[in-house]
C-alpha cells in the first residue's frame, strides 16, 4: 500500500518575517488559497487516502501541522526531539509505516515545494510505484529537466536506460551544488536533472540499505521498534534520536546504493527557496513589480512586495527592493543581495530580538 511521508521540519528562514521558527515557509500560502503543506496533501488526493499520510516535523511545530493539515490522523505527526536531517527523518517514518503494514511503500516529500500539475504527479508516482512492483528492491528517485544553469540545487546524471520495457534510466552519479560555469555545462549536455528529493520506495528496502551504509542510526532506529504504537513511544524518541547521526538521505544512502532508478519528472517544479519566487509565482505590473496584496508606488520598479490584506505599501522613487510587512516587522532588502538574510537573522538574535524570530 502506498503511504505519503511528507518531510516538513524546515526553519524557511529566507521567507522572514512571515515565515517564524514556530510558524515556517510550509504553513505559508505564498500562490492559492491553500499553505504550502495543505498544498502538499491535496495533490497526491485521491490516490493516498489521509489515513496514509505520515507528517515528520519538530516538537515546536506539530501543534500547527495538525492545524494546518486535521483530516491526517494526530497520531501520524512524528515529532521529532531536534533536527537530525533526513535519513533519520526517513528511518522514523519507515519503522512507523512497517508497524501496520508490512508491505509499505513510501512516497517521500518536503512539505514546501510547488508542483502541478497534480494530475502528473500523481501519474508520475503511480509510474515509480509500477517498478517498484517489478523490482521491489528499487529507488525510485524524480529528476527535473533543468530550464537554466541553477547553482543551488544538487544534480543527478541520467545513466543507461532501465529496459526497453520500462521507462526510467540508472543513476549514474549525484553531483554537489555546482559553480555556474559547471551549471552551464550540465544544463547543455542534457543528462543532468535538478534532484527535487521526491523518493519512492519500500519502507523495508531504505531500511535495509540504512543498516547497509549506515548501521548505527539502524540500530537506534531498531531500538524504538518495540515503542511504536505505546506509552514508550516519547520516551524512547527523545533519548534515542539526538544520538542518531545527522545525515541527508542523499549522503547517507542514495550516493552509495545500487538498483537506483531515475524517472524525469513530468510536472513542474518549484523549491520556491526565497521571496524571488513570488516573481514565477504571480503576475508583474507594467512596471516589473510583483505585488501581493495592497500597494501603491510612484517611479517604483522591479520590487517583489507583499504585505497584509488590510495593510497598504506605498513606495517612491525606489528600484529593485524586497519589502515584505508583517503585523509585528517590516524587511527591506536588495532584490540583488536576498541571501544576506541569514547575517539579518543571525544579527537578529545578537541583538536580542530572539521574540521576532
Amino acid at each position: 500500500m502506498k503511504h505519503a511521508v511528507i518531510m516538513a521540519g524546515g526553519s524557511g528562514t529566507r521567507f522572514w518575517p512571515q515565515s517564524r521558527e514556530t510558524f515556517p515557509k510550509q504553513f505559508l500560502t505564498l500562490s492559492g488559497e491553500r499553505s504550502l503543506i495543505q498544498s502538499t496533501f491535496d495533490r497526491c488526493q485521491p490516490d493516498i487516502a489521509a489515513k496514509q499520510f505520515w507528517v515528520v516535523t519538530n516538537a515546536v511545530q506539530a501543534d500547527a501541522t495538525r492545524q494546518q493539515l486535521p483530516e491526517i490522523p494526530a497520531s501520524h505527526i512524528i515529532e521529532e526531539p531536534c533536527g537530525r536531517n533526513t535519513a533519520p527523518c526517513i528511518g522514523l517514518a519507515a519503522i512507523q509505516l512497517l508497524a501496520s503494514d508490512p508491505d509499505a511503500v513510501m512516497v517521500v516529500m518536503p512539505a514546501d515545494h510547488i508542483i502541478s500539475p497534480s494530475e502528473k504527479f500523481r501519474q508520475a508516482i503511480e509510474q515509480a510505484t509500477r517498478l517498484i512492483e517489478t523490482d521491489p528492491g528499487r529507488l525510485v528517485l524524480f529528476g527535473v529537466r533543468p530550464t537554466y544553469p541553477a547553482t543551488g540545487f544538487g544534480y543527478i546524471e541520467q545513466g543507461s536506460p532501465l529496459s526497453t520495457d520500462e521507462p526510467g534510466t540508472q543513476v549514474a552519479s549525484f553531483r554537489e551544488k555546482p559553480d555556474a560555469a559547471t551549471a552551464q555545462e550540465y544544463v547543455e549536455s542534457g543528462r543532468f536533472f535538478w534532484n527535487c528529493g521526491i523518493f519512492v520506495w519500500r519502507a523495508e528496502t531504505i531500511l535495509d540499505c540504512l543498516k547497509q551504509f549506515e548501521p548505527d542510526i539502524h540500530a537506534q532506529l531498531q531500538l524504538l521498534v518495540p515503542t511504536v504504537g505505546t506509552d514508550e513511544w516519547s520516551v524512547a524518541l527523545a533519548e534515542q534520536f539526538p544520538q542518531m547521526k545527522s545525515i541527508s538521505i542523499d549522503h547517507g544512502v542514495l550516493e552509495r546504493a545500487d538498483n537506483i532508478c531515475l524517472l524525469e519528472a513530468p510536472y513542474t517544479w518549484d523549491d520556491v527557496g526565497s521571496w524571488h519566487a513570488l516573481e514565477r509565482l504571480h503576475p508583474q505590473d507594467e512596471h516589473g513589480n510583483t505585488v501581493v496584496n495592497l500597494h501603491c508606488g510612484v517611479d517604483t520598479s522591479g520590487c517583489i512586495i507583499r504585505g497584509e490584506k488590510e495593510h497598504l505599501i506605498a513606495t517612491l522613487g525606489v528600484r529593485d527592493l524586497i519589502i515584505v510587512h508583517t503585523q509585528d516587522a517590516t524587511f527591506v532588502a536588495s532584490k540583488h543581495d536576498e541571501n544576506a538574510i541569514r547575517q539579518l537573522i543571525q544579527k537578529l538574535r545578537e541583538s536580542g530580538y530572539e521574540q521576532y524570530l
